[in-house]
């Protein structure tokens, strides 16, 4: 009960309603907090109306003070003429809930004989005017001030109980010494208990077992809850309320009927009236319950997702620390990298700039050599041995010199470093080092409403769930083999509806759909059965499906020569040579039965008729090659033929008006034929597997009709079938 505090405090004073008042706008207020909050308007302005604020004022049906207006230019509170009387304007005050609150207004001091006895309120002015601290509606009240206004005693009472179920606890009135807190009240005995007094003095059994046991709080409201009063009207003080004005939503008397405003509107008895109302909030409740019981799921789901929040900011906090590591630990190791490069190169320059000092030195040191023992050589006055030697010092001088001019005194090195670190593209990489999608993409939600099957395909259409944010790159559909057998993909890219086709008829399928992105791939949507058919049906109708095939010719399959018709349920052949149509559904299972009529039949042609693969050959009869398995028949007899090969000659033949039957078992792997419904020969071809179009061969004229969706004949017992899979 603790949620329903709010509703039973005062706007104005912010505690519990004391003598609650409804106002015209359904809204309540203490009778003191509306005193409070009184107005008194300008006599040049005051209206002209006598209505009082509470009779019979429907929905918001009052004065509109436009010309007056309550509110404040400058802020949201409520303004004031001046106070009550002549006394002068006084400052608002605001209530604990916020809402502006005008001090009572002091009345001109009378004289000493006029002095009002203390403790009693002084009369509200004429003209007076309250605004509902709610919705800001406001209303000039009549002579009778705030005793036009209704009390609000449902209100009352439930703010009675509310704070007497918050009072202390109660303790057991059969206890001698040191009462014990009360566990129990029996409303018969009026008397609370606790659990050993009440073993003692009520015992469960005897004439007292039929009392009634409640808990201490709902014993003492009810103890304490007096007998409902009899209202009276507010318009006649002295009149009850008895009956329920419809057009003005308020209970009235029967002097209100007589007398007031409300004798001409339809009226209802108050009790009915009660009990209607009462059912309606009821239901209103029921409603409202439901959906605060939809927010308390709401909330807890919003609670688990701050946890999951909490949770994954802490993991995944820990990944981006771990994920800059990394980088930093791969930087400092091109950074080592890097250094011993550099180091490298100091150590060669060093090297290279040595090995040069320690060349020119001695070089150096040879040349000085020679230049001093040439001066001392100079310095000889022997002209006959100074030229023996001269020529070869002088060579010696020459060449020594030649060796100091070819870039000995240019170093061979330079002290710069040529290296420059490319660090820009790797700033720049920095800079824009941000987060990209990191999680897989959820899995997709499937909708049914755009899904179905054909007769030998299906359509799957899916969709992100509605606040999924996570970038798909495309998407993954996976079929089965429509035997409960693995899955396979049969769709991969963005589209997100998908139509398989070369499904087995009369099957079903199961089939999930996954998303894509560069972060891997997702979780498997729902898994969705469908089943091949010869309509197409959502998913939900599967059960209603009819084991039987409804099919054309395919006009894609035809040879040129073979002409369609009927919506494709006609063909005819004009040519010499024989021509191939094919139907356009491919079974390859359960068993399937459909009929040929002869149109046309001149000079004694022999259409063939029979089952083909897909790649059968066009423009020879069929059961020609190897991909067909027919009968062909002329006016006399049949024949079967498969890959060229002539079996089983049988009397009987066709004409105008005939009808040609083709059986064909999967679950015993035969293929039989009918005319005019008597089986033609043994049976045709056993062993029969796989997937296999309905096919005829035609020429020289020969025209036929298809009709298919037909029963089995009476005649023919199928084999067991077998199981199914499922679909797409």
């Amino acid at each position: 009960m603790e949620e329903m505090e709010e509703e039973l405090k005062c706007p104005v004073c912010g505690s519990f309603f004391r003598e609650p008042i409804i106002l015209p706008c359904s809204h309540n207020i203490c009778l003191a907090c509306a005193r409070n909050i009184l107005v008194q308007t300008p006599d040049a302005e005051s209206p002209q109306s006598s209505r009082a604020s509470g009779s019979g004022v429907s929905d918001y049906d009052y004065l509109d003070l436009d010309k007056m207006s309550l509110y404040s230019e400058s802020d949201s509170g409520y303004g004031s003429y001046g106070g009550f009387a002549s006394a002068p304007t006084t400052p608002c005050q605001k209530s604990p809930n916020g809402v502006r609150v005008f001090p009572p207004a002091v009345p001109p001091q009378p004289q000493h004989h006029l002095l009002p006895h203390p403790g009693v309120l002084p009369p509200i002015p004429r003209n007076s005017c309250i605004t509902c601290p709610q919705c800001h509606r406001s209303l000039t009240l009549d002579d009778r001030g705030l005793r036009g206004f209704p009390k609000n005693r449902v209100l009352e009472g439930v703010v009675d109980r509310y704070q007497q179920s918050k009072a202390a606890a109660l303790k057991c009135q059969l206890c001698e010494k040191s009462p014990r807190e009360a566990t129990v009240m029996c409303e018969q005995c009026d008397v609370f208990y606790c659990d050993p007094c009440r073993l003692r003095c009520h015992p469960p059994r005897g004439p007292l077992a039929k009392h009634r046991l409640v808990p201490p709080a709902q014993g003492r409201i009810s103890r304490r809850t007096s007998p409902r009063k009899t209202s009276t009207c507010t318009e006649h003080e002295l009149e009850n309320l008895s009956m329920y004005c419809v057009q003005c939503k308020t209970p009235v008397c029967y002097q209100c009927l007589e007398e007031g405003k409300h004798s001409t509107h339809e009226v209802k008895a108050l009790g009915a009236m009660w009990k209607l109302h009462k059912g309606q909030l009821s239901q209103a409740l029921n409603v409202l319950s439901d959906r605060a019981t939809e927010a308390k799921e709401f909330l807890v789901q919003l609670r688990n997702m701050v946890q999951h929040i909490q949770e994954n900011g802490v993991e995944f906090e820990a990944c981006l620390v771990a994920q800059c590591d990394a980088l930093i630990d791969a930087l400092n190791r091109r950074k080592a990298q890097l250094l011993a490069r550099v180091n490298k190169e100091h150590e060669h320059k060093l090297k290279v700039v040595r090995d040069q000092i320690s060349h020119c030195t001695v070089k150096l040191r040879q040349t000085t050599g020679l230049m001093e023992y040439c001066l001392e050589v100079i310095k000889e006055n022997d002209p006959s041995g100074f030229l023996q030697i001269s020529d070869a010092l002088i060579r010696r001088v020459h060449m020594t010199e030649g060796q100091w001019g070819k870039g000995t005194l240019t170093p061979r090195m330079t002290s710069d470093f040529d290296l420059t670190l490319d660090s820009g593209p790797l700033l720049q990489t920095i800079h824009q080092l941000d987060f990209v999608q990191m999680k897989v993409p959820a899995a997709p939600i499937l909708q049914l409403e755009e899904c179905c099957s054909q007769t030998n395909s299906a359509t799957l259409s899916w969709k992100q769930p509605p606040l999924s944010t996570v970038a798909v790159d495309g998407y993954i559909l996976e079929l089965d083999d429509g035997s409960g057998g693995q899955f396979r993909e049969v769709y991969v890219g963005t589209e997100t509806i998908c139509t398989v086709d070369g499904l087995h008829f009369n099957s079903t399928y199961k089939s999930r759909v996954k998303a894509f992105n560069a972060s891997g791939v997702g979780q498997y949507s729902k898994t969705l059965v469908m089943q091949t058919s010869e309509t197409g049906l959502p998913p939900c109708d599967i059960k209603t499906l009819a084991a039987v095939a409804w099919f054309t010719f395919d006009p894609a399959s035809a040879h040129p020569d073979i002409v369609l018709s009927n919506d494709n349920l006609t063909v005819t052949c004009s040519s010499y040579d024989d021509r191939v149509v094919m139907g356009n559904t491919a079974f390859s299972r359960g068993v399937h039965y459909w009929e040929i009529i002869i149109d046309r039949y001149d000079n004694h042609p022999d259409p063939a008729f029979g089952i083909a693969r897909g790649d059968v050959l066009k423009d020879v009869m069929l059961g020609k090659d190897d991909k067909a398995w027919a009968m062909y028949v002329d006016n006399n007899r049949s024949w079967f033929m498969h890959n060229n090969s002539h079996t089983n000659r049988t009397d009987g033949g066709i004409c105008k008006g005939a009808t040609v039957g083709v059986l064909l078992d999967f679950s015993r792997g035969i293929l039989l034929f009918l005319i005019n419904d008597e089986q033609q020969g043994p049976v045709a071809f056993d062993a029969l597997e796989g997937l296999y179009y309905p096919a005829i061969s035609l020429n020289r004229n020969v025209q036929v009709t298809l009709h298919t969706g037909l029963p089995i004949p009476d005649f023919y017992t199928p084999g067991e079938s077998e199981p199914s899979g499922s679909v797409c």
